[in-house]
């Protein structure tokens, strides 16, 4: 019997042991939310912990280091974000209609051009003031200023205000989750945008035109062959 009861606390030890070690290989793995795995040093300090959409660590500048800077970059990157998607997707879609994207905005219009500017400026102050009070005292500009039926949902934060601008329901849905699909193509939307504006500085052409380039003779249209990019004087010619 105590041979019997020795052996099974010999096989308990054992199984525990590689258990144990199990454990410690699986907390040892690299953290998924930062944007450097396996370097926690790469991660902001500032930004360690703090539950924002796509929220990877990255400030080397540190320019969100104070919770201020952090607070009004976070609202600066979700709208910069948006715009940016709404251009590319302007860019591309003038292309497609055999328009230069760099010169749509001198076609001619039904009003003189400064007229359209002065009564942009005009709306453009009145929502982004309202944005701003609404930054700085959330849930304080819900109501619609005209129509006293219209009201947004109770409960918004900065950047979401929800209810008749979002008229699909998605945020009743996984909405962290849509918030990050949204930087993510934004960031994407903002680096592309940069990218069609270095190209068409360096080529005159747009990035359709540019990518059917490319694929066309990818050896020889690319951006090592460009002289604006990469000066033949660097190879001796």
């Amino acid at each position: 019997m105590q041979a019997a009861l020795a052996s099974r606390a010999a096989l308990v030890r054992t199984t525990t042991t590689k258990a144990s070690r199990r454990s410690v290989g699986v907390v040892a793995a690299a953290s998924p939310g930062s944007w450097f795995p396996g370097n926690p040093e790469a991660t902001a300090p500032h930004l360690s912990g703090v539950d924002l959409p796509a929220n990877f660590g990255f400030d080397p500048l540190n320019l969100a280091k104070s919770p201020e800077a952090l607070k009004w970059y976070v609202q600066a990157e979700l709208q910069h974000a948006r715009w940016a998607m709404l251009g590319v997707a302007g860019v591309l879609g003038a292309e497609l209609t055999g328009t230069d994207w760099t010169t749509a905005g001198a076609q001619q219009y039904f009003a003189d051009p400064k007229v359209l500017f002065m009564v942009q400026l005009f709306l453009f102050h009145f929502v982004e003031i309202r944005r701003l009070q609404d930054y700085k005292k959330p849930g304080s500009q819900n109501q619609d200023p005209f129509f006293s039926n219209n009201k947004l949902p109770d409960g918004n934060t900065p950047g979401y205000p929800g209810g008749i601008f979002d008229p699909a329901g998605f945020s009743k849905g996984d909405f962290n989750t849509l918030k990050l699909k949204e930087l993510k193509n934004g960031r994407l939307a903002m680096l592309a945008f940069l990218g069609f504006a270095a190209q068409h500085a360096s080529t005159g052409k747009g990035p359709l035109t540019n990518l059917a380039d490319h694929l066309a003779n990818p050896w020889f249209n690319n951006v090592m062959t460009n002289p604006n990019s990469v000066p033949p004087s660097m190879y001796g010619m």
